[in-house]
């Protein structure tokens, strides 16, 4: 039986934080995402990114502890998020993130959901790895 729905887009990505003030300068600051709203009572924080969310949930709030441990070496809340980005320059991409003292990952062409492009791997101050994904590449 075929779903009755049809996949769109990601909506949101919630990531458990402990150091929620560097992770929204992160993904504001050098990412470009916005602060859309906070709950305090229950330790969220919604980043507009693009069409979609990126949710900052501190391990120490009401929604955070419901998922044990904080996220360390020994084990991590994903393997990694990749947003979109246009355009997709590689030299500005790495002088900004250098700029920002960010710690940058390989550079390669990978596989997304346009097809195959650009991608450069970063990571966040919490050890995420995160994929800038350009555009897809034409023949």
């Amino acid at each position: 039986m075929a779903a009755p729905f049809e996949l769109r887009h990601i909506d949101h990505v919630v990531l458990r934080v402990v150091d929620e003030a560097a992770m929204i300068a992160f993904y504001c600051d050098v990412l470009g995402c916005t602060v859309e709203r906070r709950q305090e009572t229950i330790g969220l924080v919604q980043l507009r990114a693009g069409r979609s969310l990126i949710d900052l949930v501190r391990v120490d709030g009401k929604l955070g502890a419901m998922g044990g441990a904080a996220p360390g070496v020994e084990g991590r809340n994903m393997d990694h998020l990749c947003l979109r980005v246009d355009p997709f320059d590689r030299e500005a991409i790495a002088q900004h993130l250098q700029a920002h003292g960010v710690r940058i990952g390989d550079f390669g062409s990978r596989y997304g959901a346009e097809g195959e492009g650009p991608s450069q791997y970063l990571f966040d101050p919490e050890g995420n790895l995160v994929e800038l994904k350009g555009p897809p590449t034409r023949d």
